[in-house]
């Protein structure tokens, strides 16, 4: 039995008009949607896993995370 390992990715969450859209920069190609935040966060949990095991099958590299997420403060006058 194979033992599963765990990556864990950066994604952006963006609003797109009428819902939200989700990336993982480290991923490219895989991609999603969601009415709310939540819901797009658990789809691109399962677009991730499908993206990733298709991945593989065809005999590619599984990305390495490299991409950091911070949140910047500034003052607007």
């Amino acid at each position: 039995m194979a033992v599963a390992t765990r990556r864990t990715y950066a994604i952006v969450i963006e609003w797109a008009e009428t819902n939200y859209s989700a990336y993982a920069p480290d991923v490219p190609g895989c991609v999603t949607t969601g009415a709310t935040v939540e819901e797009t966060i658990a789809n691109m949990r399962e677009a991730l896993q499908a993206h990733l095991e298709v991945t593989r099958e065809y005999g590619e590299a599984i990305p390495e995370a490299q991409t950091r997420v911070a949140m910047v403060d500034v003052a607007i006058d």
